[in-house]
């Protein structure tokens, strides 16, 4: 189920207005970051233009909801074929730039065989992924225990830099999301 967009649902006959109208809203710019991937190499958005990019947060040493947001976003990049990598790009940032460094991070997305030519792992100092996390709407605080208390935004910008969709929590449908991002590949 998509959040942070307004639907509306009418029983007619599908024309192309119609059809129009189920395309994904524009929500606004997408918040720009400028972090360090897992091979240690600069990624930012502006370097992003032209691939259709989903933006989700995460942190290595999450002992519950990560990993199979993770393994979803796996399956998600295994389903979406030759796109993945030349017209789309995962981008996962850390919640936890103190700890995930970029061998962590590398260490992380080949256990979960995560596609390195499409998918960048991305760390920071704690500042800049701070500044990032919070204007995504991603709610994070370490606790006591020194794990990462967050909520699960994982958004979708389009190639023009546009952020059209965010998704909230964990129960979003694999095949709804491949679906929204393929249909902003095909647009013009």
């Amino acid at each position: 189920m998509r959040t942070g967009v307004a639907f509306a649902l009418a029983l007619a006959t599908v024309t192309p207005a119609a059809a129009a109208a189920d395309a994904l809203p524009e929500l606004g710019p997408a918040p720009a970051f400028a972090l360090m991937s897992q091979d240690r190499r600069p990624v930012n958005l502006i370097g992003l233009r032209g691939k259709v990019v989903a933006v989700a947060f995460f942190y290595t040493a999450c002992p519950d909801i990560c990993p199979i947001l993770t393994q979803k976003l796996v399956e998600v990049q295994d389903a979406l074929g030759p796109d993945f990598g030349s017209k789309i790009s995962f981008v996962a940032i850390t919640l936890d730039p103190e700890h995930d460094t970029p061998e962590v991070l590398k260490d992380y997305a080949q256990a979960f065989e995560a596609n390195l030519a499409g998918w960048s792992f991305l760390t920071g100092s704690v500042a800049v992924v701070r500044d990032v996390v919070r204007r995504y709407g991603v709610f994070a605080a370490k606790n006591a225990e020194g794990f990462v208390d967050h909520n699960l935004v994982t958004s979708i910008v389009d190639a023009r830099g546009m952020l059209r969709v965010q998704y909230l929590g964990m129960r979003f449908d694999p095949d709804e999301f491949r679906r929204d991002l393929l249909s902003l590949v095909k647009k013009p």
